[in-house]
């Protein structure tokens, strides 16, 4: 039977008298053959082994914390990051490669792919999965990091996945869809004529300046290994339980695609959170508080995804049979 949540503010205040815990913050590094990887361990205080939440951050160079350069200053994963540590749940985050501290391990962005992210995320997985202070792995995936944590699951070892507004189709089908409203018409239909040629797996030279910023040609190539990828697949065949998490004032990825997760996954559990948009925090809809809110790190993030998340990785158990089926 499908567990589904409808939640609205305020819930209940049962985290809010939570017995704080003392928190541990160490820098911690991952070789790998193209260069090494830095991230933060969050580590609460503790004689016994804790669950460990291993957070991938969205598309785009979207650091470690959250914040990327073009999309704003929000600290959304390290704030989820310390509201875990709080409720005695240790966390590691990390930049990915081409990212901020990672960013020598690949320079130039047209030697990313999905594929190296997943790798990556399966690396620092199995790095987490070995450590005895751990007693369970869960991968919290935000947006295209959702993607990554889905394909990276089975293979690092995970005892339990988070979709954090994550998409279920095809990433082209989605900013199709976002760029319909946003472009008149004439940059619509070059737009178009982008995803199709790279969908196909064919890279463009020439490209309008108004489009740079999406379909620069260094760029390309990381994008045909994206839009080859599919979401609701990749969800479906996980074996480990999992949430899926989705704001109802999300303006980048719609709540469909948490219902469409969810039916691909009969035992998925859904959490449905009222007001809640996609750098997690309750926002009106309305296009200048959203937009705010993308770079206001002060602003608490939605007290009802940290109930949920905490609850979800509670009630988890280690799976070490099915993490690698």
């Amino acid at each position: 039977m499908l567990r589904v949540f409808l939640l609205i503010l305020p819930l209940f205040a049962g985290l809010a008298h939570a017995t704080p815990h003392t928190v541990e913050q160490r820098p911690l590094s991952l070789q790998t053959d193209q260069g090494t990887l830095h991230g933060t361990l969050l580590l609460p205080q503790s004689d016994r082994p804790l669950p460990v939440a291993l957070l991938i951050a969205g598309s785009g160079p979207t650091d470690r914390d959250g914040n990327n350069p073009g999309g704003g200053h929000n600290d959304s994963l390290k704030r989820l990051a310390q509201a875990l540590a709080k409720q005695g749940i240790a966390s590691l985050r990390y930049d990915k490669r081409g990212v901020a501290a990672s960013r020598a391990a690949t320079p130039n962005e047209r030697d990313l792919s999905v594929e190296r992210y997943v790798a990556d995320a399966v690396a620092w997985g199995r790095l987490l999965k070995t450590d005895s202070q751990f007693s369970r792995l869960i991968l919290i995936g935000h947006s295209e990091g959702a993607l990554i944590a889905s394909q990276a699951a089975p293979e690092a070892g995970a005892d339990a996945l988070i979709s954090l507004a994550g998409s279920s189709r095809p990433i082209d089908q989605v900013l199709r869809e976002q760029l319909h409203y946003r472009l008149p018409p004439k940059l619509l239909a070059q737009s178009n004529a982008l995803l199709d040629a790279l969908v196909a797996g064919q890279q463009t030279e020439q490209v309008a300046d108004e489009l740079q910023v999406l379909f620069r040609p260094s760029v390309q190539p990381y994008l045909i290994s994206l839009f080859r990828q599919h979401p609701a697949e990749a969800f479906a065949h996980l074996k480990m339980p999992t949430l899926i998490v989705q704001g109802s004032h999300d303006i980048q990825v719609d709540v469909a695609d948490a219902q469409r997760l969810q039916a691909v996954k009969g035992d998925a559990e859904l959490a449905l959170i009222e007001g809640m948009n996609h750098v997690l925090r309750i926002v009106p809809l309305d296009l200048k508080a959203q937009l705010a809110s993308y770079d206001n790190p002060r602003q608490p993030l939605a007290r009802v995804l940290t109930e949920q998340i905490v609850s979800f990785i509670q009630r988890t158990k280690p799976v070490a049979t099915s993490s690698h089926s």
